[in-house]
């Protein structure tokens, strides 16, 4: 079987971000399938072009991956951003069009443009269209405050439901996910999930990172790391007013590893409030983040307090589990389920500074509590979040969807 995967924001082992559909593309492969991506020339975090070969060619252990020309605009403003997705929405059905032998054609969201892309590739194959939910388009940019103007509200969601009517099958990776298009009326057997996760394998407990400690001047420190996008939905102010009420616990030393639109203020911010325990390091590939994680005694993962927040499964949580670090989570909903499920770190809430201050405090001074909260949490996810596993329900569920059409 041939997966064709149209991906904007597809990420490589070469750049920072989450690999998802990469680790579930290549054991589809080994299975004996074939796993094309149609992704954007440009790094979805940082606007620039993404280094590859010559021809926009490129092979990851079997998966085929193939560039499509985007509009250099993603970091501009929202309505420049748009533009950019739209020109990816063009190119790549363009460059979908050449892949031969497709017997299915999937789309994920966000951005939802690309999901136009997906059906129209599957409409002119003759294939069916699976459409994975990662995020919920547009609700998430309604709560967050990108997307106010009443109309344009209106033909989001108008255009949200086309899709789903359109899809012959959709993957969602968290179950509130689930619940919500049940709740919008797509039927329950047409709804799958195949949970987010994390590749347990990638991750050693033990590595030992006292080179980078030295390299960052960390050595001796208890250092708590974020890992992941720096943009508005991610709340990190609270991390540095966090860090400076901590400024007298001179041990403690907060790691932010990542990149996007409000990196440069909050450095900036950072230096205005003379912290001396934050350090930017800026974007670092996906492989390089088990040595980053093995290198922290604990992990944050932020977001701001709004409703749909509370529904997603945020991939750097998994891989801080996976790591065997505790997670100082200041996220509520379905996320919180699985830290305290696994025992596996200090929930508190979103946008508190005060409880994220303390909670740090806390796991700074007991380190045998803190290195069991990671133990239980990289247990926790071998058992239920592992990818091998997702993977088995991932080809389980495109190899039925292909059946039932052809039936």
């Amino acid at each position: 079987m041939h997966v064709l995967l149209i991906h904007q924001a597809f990420i490589s082992p070469k750049e920072a971000g989450g690999t998802r559909h990469l680790e579930l593309g290549q054991r589809f492969v080994k299975e004996g399938n074939d796993f094309t991506i149609v992704a954007s020339n440009l790094s979805y975090h940082s606007g620039k072009p993404v280094e590859g070969t010559a021809d926009g060619c490129e092979e990851y252990n079997g998966v085929q991956v193939r560039r499509a020309w985007t509009f250099a605009s993603l970091h501009r403003s929202y309505v420049w951003r748009v533009a950019s997705f739209l020109s990816f929405m063009v190119t790549s059905v363009w460059a979908a069009m050449k892949v031969k032998n497709v017997d299915l054609v999937m789309g994920t969201s966000p951005p939802i443009f690309q999901l136009l892309s997906a059906w129209a590739v599957s409409v002119l194959k003759g294939k069916p269209f699976v459409l994975e939910v990662r995020d919920l388009w547009p609700e998430f940019a309604i709560d967050i405050g990108l997307l106010k103007n009443p109309v344009l509200i209106w033909c989001a969601r108008r255009l949200e439901m086309f899709l789903y009517s359109r899809a012959t099958h959709l993957i969602v990776n968290s179950p509130a996910y689930r619940e919500y298009l049940i709740e919008k009326g797509v039927p329950a057997a047409k709804v799958s999930f195949v949970a987010n996760g994390v590749d347990t394998s990638m991750f050693s407990p033990s590595m030992d990172a006292t080179a980078l400690r030295d390299e960052f001047g960390l050595s001796g420190k208890f250092v708590v790391t974020y890992a992941g996008a720096i943009g508005m939905a991610n709340d990190l102010d609270v991390v540095l007013d966090a860090a400076d009420l901590l400024r007298g616990e001179t041990d403690v030393h907060f790691l932010l590893v990542g990149d996007g639109k409000e990196c440069d203020r909050l450095q900036e911010r950072a230096v205005q409030m003379s912290l001396p325990n934050v350090t930017f390091t800026g974007p670092q590939p996906k492989d390089e983040m088990p040595r980053f994680l093995s290198m922290s005694d604990a992990c944050l993962a932020t977001l701001r307090d709004i409703p749909m927040f509370r529904t997603t499964y945020p991939n750097k949580v998994f891989d801080y589990m996976a790591a065997a670090r505790p997670t100082i989570l200041g996220i509520d909903g379905v996320i919180r389920d699985v830290v305290e499920a696994a025992d596996g770190g200090i929930a508190v809430p979103p946008g508190d500074s005060a409880a994220l201050s303390a909670a740090v405090g806390e796991l700074s001074r007991d380190r045998q509590r803190c290195e069991q909260m990671g133990r239980s949490a990289r247990e926790y996810v071998r058992q239920h979040f592992d990818r091998d596993q997702q993977a088995i329900e991932f080809r389980e569920t495109i190899e039925q969807v292909a059946l039932r059409r052809a039936a």
